[in-house]
């Protein structure tokens, strides 16, 4: 190829994108073609959450835009030629017209006529009945492109009973191979868990595993090129070791809601109105004398965070001073007058401006909980409104357990490259699910905000468990940083483990020591 036909190339590339019917038609023409979420989205490689957001006003790009302008093109061209061809055949006797088929009649009811609670758009009929995701009895529906039981009496926990094979007879061919049992799933101990007659060969953990031994076979054990890969690709497999750990869940993930001003950046470089309450504090005066100061690491800050109430819907504006516990989502509130900051720091950060300010979920909870007579360190705050949804704190629970037994067998093991990986995903999982090129599948800003706070919230109370124990707490800072004088053993387990703490450096304050403790801070 001759540099011009490199350059004709690149300029064909440059031209205009394919265009796109508005997104209530894109849905329209999918629903009328009987396709659910999960079947189109296969076609075309994407997440079911994915194609949600482009059929709720977001714009696919690129080559994957193109393929679904195409299929969309095609639905809008079959749709037609069906509709002309309904309206030849209206005036056809009924006595002339051939009977719909029992499977063909059972289609149209599983459609036209949902159970109450199901999206019309999700249920597709099996021909042939498949074990329900939930309970492993054969079920012949797939709901979100897993099988499962839409009737919830029929669906049982028990499992069914297997009969069990009849010996096998004595066989003269002593060297006939045998049966291999599909391995257990890495990291797991004791049998696989009763209540389900069907288990899938393998766990959302294993698709960790899966892509590190995947990736390291690739380039024959090099470990930094493995890396390499293995943390570029670490947001696309985060997503999809969500909708694995989503499957047969109650709540599906609304990945791409409605979403108010105050959630979305002013300027492109800037930032939204949302105070996510960061500690950055360090004490004011030490107690006389000179002091062995500890810094501690707090492990998996955000991996921890990701256990938190996070909205399902799409946020709804409320005014007035209650606090709904069974609802989550962002808050204008006046906060109280913190008078401790000699001692700890206050809970909303280090704020310049006074006067009302929009804060998460997480920081509200938190200055009520110190408000409250088993605390009693302020008054509460004043809750001037709110954008909330219907929430639940075990939205994200399966996905974190998945990446926390990985990393804990990342760690037993001594493979640093498995969890460098796991601490990619949920890093980048949770940093890239606001305004972000890098995660189109996901568009949480509150959800970002949420976790974030959470992972602030945590250390915060940390500092106050250190304090009430006796301890001097000296600095706190970012999600994962606290540094105490005393015998914090005593308070704080030490390891590894996201419910331990490790020693990140010490060093001596105190009398005699203040420009060393300035330049520090």
């Amino acid at each position: 190829m001759s540099d011009f036909d490199a350059i004709d190339s690149l300029l064909d590339a440059v031209g205009p994108e394919a265009e796109l019917p508005p997104c209530q038609v894109r849905r329209e023409l999918r629903e009328r073609a009987r396709l659910s979420k999960a079947q189109v989205a296969r076609a075309l490689g994407v997440s079911p959450s994915t194609l949600s957001g482009w059929e709720s006003g977001r714009d696919p790009a690129g080559e994957v835009r193109t393929k679904y302008a195409y299929l969309l093109d095609g639905l809008n061209a079959k749709l037609a030629t069906e509709t002309e061809t309904e309206t030849e055949t209206t005036a056809e006797p009924a006595a002339e017209r051939p009977a719909a088929s029992g499977t063909a009649a059972a289609a149209v009811t599983s459609t036209s006529s949902p159970e109450v609670g199901q999206d019309e758009d999700e249920v597709e009929l099996l021909a042939v009945p498949e074990p329900c995701v939930l309970c492993g009895r054969p079920a012949e529906q797939r709901v979100a492109g897993f099988a499962q039981h839409l009737d919830p009496s029929d669906c049982q926990a028990t499992p069914v009973e297997t009969p069990k094979p009849e010996p096998a007879a004595p066989s003269t061919q002593a060297h006939e191979p045998r049966t291999v049992r599909p391995p257990r799933p890495a990291g797991g101990k004791g049998t696989a868990p009763r209540g389900r007659a069907f288990q899938e060969p393998s766990g959302p953990a294993d698709l960790i595993h899966e892509a590190v031994h995947a990736v390291l076979a690739e380039h024959r054990g090099d470990v930094e090129a493995a890396s390499a890969v293995l943390l570029k690709r670490a947001i696309p497999d985060a997503m999809r070791l969500l909708d694995e750990t989503r499957k047969g869940a109650r709540y599906d993930v609304i990945a791409h809601p409605w979403i108010p001003d105050i959630l979305k950046k002013q300027t492109s470089r800037g930032a939204d109105q949302i105070w996510e309450a960061r500690p950055k504090w360090t004490r004011p005066e030490l107690p006389p004398g000179k002091h062995e100061v500890t810094a501690l690491d707090i492990n998996g800050a955000y991996l921890s965070a990701l256990k938190t109430h996070l909205p399902l819907g799409q946020l709804e504006h409320s005014t007035g001073f209650a606090h709904d516990r069974r609802r989550a989502g962002v808050h204008l509130i006046t906060p109280p007058a913190w008078e401790h900051d000699a001692v700890l720091p206050n809970p909303i950060g280090q704020r310049d401006e006074p006067g009302p300010l929009w804060v998460t979920e997480p920081t509200l909870r938190l200055l009520l909980r110190l408000s409250g007579p088993k605390h009693g360190l302020c008054e509460p705050p004043e809750i001037h409104e709110s954008y909330t949804s219907g929430a639940t704190e075990n939205l994200l629970e399966k996905f974190r357990i998945a990446l926390k037994d990985a990393r804990d067998t990342a760690i037993a093991d001594g493979d640093g490259l498995t969890l460098e990986y796991v601490k990619a995903m949920y890093s980048k999982f949770v940093s890239t699910m606001g305004e972000s090129n890098y995660n189109r599948e996901l568009y949480r800003p509150d959800w970002m905000h949420i976790i974030r706070s959470q992972a602030f919230a945590n250390l915060w109370m940390k500092a106050l468990k250190a304090h009430d124990a006796g301890l001097t707490v000296v600095r706190a800072m970012g999600t994962d940083e606290l540094h105490v004088i005393g015998d914090w053993r005593r308070v704080f387990p030490e390891g590894r483990s996201v419910t331990e703490v490790k020693v990140k450096d010490t060093y001596t304050a105190g009398t005699g020591t203040e420009a060393s403790m300035g330049e520090e801070q």
